[in-house]
């Protein structure tokens, strides 16, 4: 077997695979790792509940608010405080209302009084997760068969990748600083390997997440064609066990919250995470507790729950987690890995780390194949494609973070009472971002570098300046507090920045080495980047 011809046309693949969709694949990783602390980004960008602090009797206030505020509902649903979010979270339905995920009225309470909270209109993290996978403005379908093709092309990259560098590991441990093309090859080798099983488990596990839409044929010929009841069947649970009804629904007095948490805690290690009342107030009312976290990866989340009587509080039934089969284990634990919804601090934070060498990891490789090429486009001048890769690489890698810090910005600026606030943050995000587009195609390839990441890293540096000012829990107080939920964030933002900061000095300053006569000064500023 000819192993260097083998080599060289898997090298041929991943630079092509890697370019063409490179920039779509870079926005993808960037706001999927981003999407590891989604829960985090919405409560930050709602400050008017970052007061609200929880403790024992938070349950018992939220079902009293409940009784206060809905009354005659036909559902309560109440989402209790946890470790990614402090406030309490209710919803309730109207008499014949259908409960849904999307529908009802929803308020969100202070976790210490149960008082109604502000809550300003925004998307907050679950725009950055949604356009992780569904991109916007598209159709969903095709949106998500995008996705899927750029993810499978991310797949292609990393197994050609291995094969063509034969030594990828042992460079992994060599990095030769201002060598040019081969600095950036070090970069982009030793960000590979720091987390290539991450980089394959994330893209291989996002595959298995939209495999029933690119090849459903198996599902679809075992169950006539009928999705809904695949799902049903792999994914089901048992219904709550409800009293049995009655002729008549009278009213009755509810049993006390405290003692049906105090059996669910006993039980659960980790607490509850939801209550669900229905038919509140009524001798048939059901009070549901969901239990927080999850024990295993194989059922992928499906705790127990524990159905109570909510007029006498005595226990009906505990609702166990369904049984899996080997094959829906597996797909279980790799899906879970990839939403990590399960996750605490720690984990979540590792996983966000190496995500972050993989957006770098994109973003190095595609700054690659710039820099490769750059001494052939000096010998025979401009060319189309050459300029079009540069002006989108800047557009796309800075453009992108710059984008993420107007939407930060939009959320904070916004009039509260503004009609359609949150498409307008999410309008911001977008239209920042085609303006760092225009800009790169008016500026020299290194000025729109500099510029670009130095105005992020201002952006990004102030927005925690602009909460010690204006906001009751800025950094100073959370620090002091202990409210890591929101200052970890700030402080995010503060590296962030001066990472942002470091890469445009860094940029700035590669021009300094004297050029031999005959040179154009233009090109030496155009490609010195070209000798980090």
């Amino acid at each position: 077997m000819n192993t260097k011809g083998f080599r060289q046309t898997n090298a041929w693949l991943h630079t092509w695979s890697g370019l063409l969709l490179g920039w779509l694949l870079y926005a993808i990783f960037a706001t999927g790792t981003l999407s590891f602390f989604r829960d985090e980004i919405s409560f930050w960008m709602q400050p008017e509940q970052h007061g609200s602090v929880a403790n024992e009797r938070t349950p018992e206030r939220a079902v009293e608010a409940m009784q206060a505020l809905a009354p005659d509902a036909s559902q309560w649903s109440i989402s209790l405080p946890g470790p990614r979010d402090s406030a309490v979270r209710v919803q309730w339905f109207d008499k014949g209302e259908k409960p849904s995920r999307f529908g009802g009225h929803r308020v969100v309470l202070d976790a210490s009084t149960a008082q109604p909270l502000p809550e300003r209109e925004s998307r907050g993290g679950n725009f950055l997760y949604r356009f992780h996978f569904e991109l916007y403005g598209l159709p969903r379908i095709l949106a998500r068969w995008l996705v899927g093709i750029a993810t499978m092309m991310m797949l292609v990259a990393i197994v050609s990748g291995v094969i063509t560098h034969k030594k990828i590991f042992a460079d992994f441990f060599t990095f030769r600083p201002r060598k040019g093309q081969r600095s950036w090859m070090d970069a982009h080798n030793a960000l590979a390997v720091l987390s290539l099983p991450f980089h394959f488990m994330i893209t291989y596990s996002g595959l298995l997440l939209l495999m029933f839409m690119l090849m459903p044929w198996g599902v679809q010929t075992a169950y006539d064609g009928d999705m809904r009841a695949y799902f049903n069947d792999r994914g089901g649970r048992p219904a709550a066990v409800e009293l049995p009804s009655t002729v008549d629904t009278t009213a009755a007095t509810a049993a006390p919250i405290m003692p049906m948490i105090a059996q669910a805690q006993a039980r659960w290690p980790h607490g509850v995470d939801h209550i669900t009342v229905t038919a509140p107030g009524t001798n048939q009312a059901v009070v549901e507790l969901r239990e927080r976290g999850a024990s295993s990866l194989l059922d992928r989340g499906r705790n127990e729950r524990m159905q109570f009587n909510g007029a006498s509080g005595a226990l009906i039934n505990v609702t166990p987690k369904a049984d899996v089969d080997p094959v829906t284990a597996t797909y279980n634990v790799l899906t879970s890995l990839h939403l990590l919804r399960f996750a605490g601090p720690g984990l979540r934070w590792l996983f966000f780390i190496a995500g972050l060498a993989g957006t770098a990891m994109v973003a190095t490789g595609m700054v690659l194949w710039v820099v490769k090429r750059a001494p052939q486009r000096r010998k025979q001048g401009s060319h189309f494609g050459h300029y079009l890769v540069e002006r989108l690489n800047v557009a796309t890698i800075a453009g992108l973070l710059l984008a993420l810090g107007a939407y930060f910005w939009a959320n904070r600026l916004l009039p509260l009472g503004m009609a359609g606030r949150s498409d307008w943050e999410i309008r911001i995000f977008f239209i920042a971002w085609a303006a760092c587009l225009i800009h790169a195609c008016f500026r020299s390839h290194r000025q729109a570098w500099v510029e670009q990441l130095t105005l992020t890293a201002v952006l990004y540096f102030l927005l925690p300046v602009f909460g010690l000012v204006y906001f009751n829990t800025h950094l100073i107080r959370t620090i002091a507090a202990g409210h890591w939920l929101i200052a970890g964030f700030d402080l995010g933002l503060w590296a962030a920045a001066i990472m942002l900061a470091t890469a445009a000095w860094f940029v700035r300053t590669r021009n300094a080495k004297p050029k031999p006569a005959g040179k154009q000064v233009s090109q030496s500023k155009e490609h010195s980047y070209a000798n980090i």
